[in-house]
């Protein structure tokens, strides 16, 4: 990690960091009304065979640190400034004409890189981390455009469904996720900062189970299994296999 003196300075300045967008103008809201996660602790039932696969290989934009997007030596996003951020791959996702951006102020951005218009930001971020004295809130894992929404987790402990027309957040819940996710039918699996492996519904953002994993690594799905390295997962209870 990267950075954080500026984040010091605006914590001890009467918290003013964590009430304000550093993107957009005015008070930071929060995105969800409780700070912790409610799980159901129930089965899958009928869990898919395959993950959903998104394909950006032919994706050719390139975001660097300062959340600049480029069309080879054409800006085609010219970014958000800031003093705290990790070290990490960002890359813009190519869906149709559109490119979708996760951003290290804890934003992401939709925008038609031929244009240069931004259709909409949306924020993805508890402004209770920054108050809990947590600083990073950027969006490292790939984000995941998924039946015409798409789907981000940043480090300030959020996991949003965002609508992709819209820019409107469906739901969020106080997940950090640090790694790539898998969407597979209507589940999310994402490992989160906490080290757990959670079973979230895309359509309401209900928590299944939730278990614990020895590693924060990408989860692989295949055929109801979760791999996560070398541990393996039941995707319908969130059992170890042995």
């Amino acid at each position: 990690m990267r950075k954080t003196t500026a984040l010091i300075c605006c914590m001890f300045a009467m918290c003013a960091c964590d009430k304000h967008d550093p993107v957009l103008p005015g008070v930071r809201n929060a995105i969800f009304d409780t700070v912790s996660v409610k799980v159901l602790n129930q089965d899958i039932n009928n869990v898919p065979e395959s993950a959903f696969v998104f394909e950006n290989t032919g994706c050719t934009y390139t975001q660097d640190s300062s959340n600049v997007i480029w069309d080879g030596e054409r800006r085609v996003f010219s970014g958000f400034a800031t003093n705290n951020s990790v070290d990490s791959n960002q890359k813009p996702m190519c869906d149709g004409k559109y490119l979708y951006a996760g951003l290290t102020t804890g934003e992401v951005v939709k925008l038609n890189p031929k244009t240069r218009q931004i259709m909409w930001i949306a924020d993805v971020y508890s402004n209770s981390n920054l108050t809990g004295g947590a600083s990073m809130v950027d969006i490292v894992a790939p984000i995941v455009p998924y039946k015409n929404n798409v789907y981000a987790g940043g480090l300030g402990n959020a996991f949003c469904k965002i609508n992709a027309t819209s820019g409107v957040k469906q739901w969020c819940i106080d997940i950090s996720v640090p790694v790539p996710f898998v969407i597979a039918g209507d589940y999310a699996f994402v490992v989160g900062a906490d080290n757990y492996l959670y079973a979230i519904s895309v359509k309401n953002g209900d928590v299944f189970w939730r278990t614990f994993v020895a590693a924060q690594a990408a989860p692989i799905y295949e055929k109801g299994v979760i791999s996560v390295r070398k541990q393996q997962i039941n995707a319908e209870n969130g059992k170890n296999i042995k």
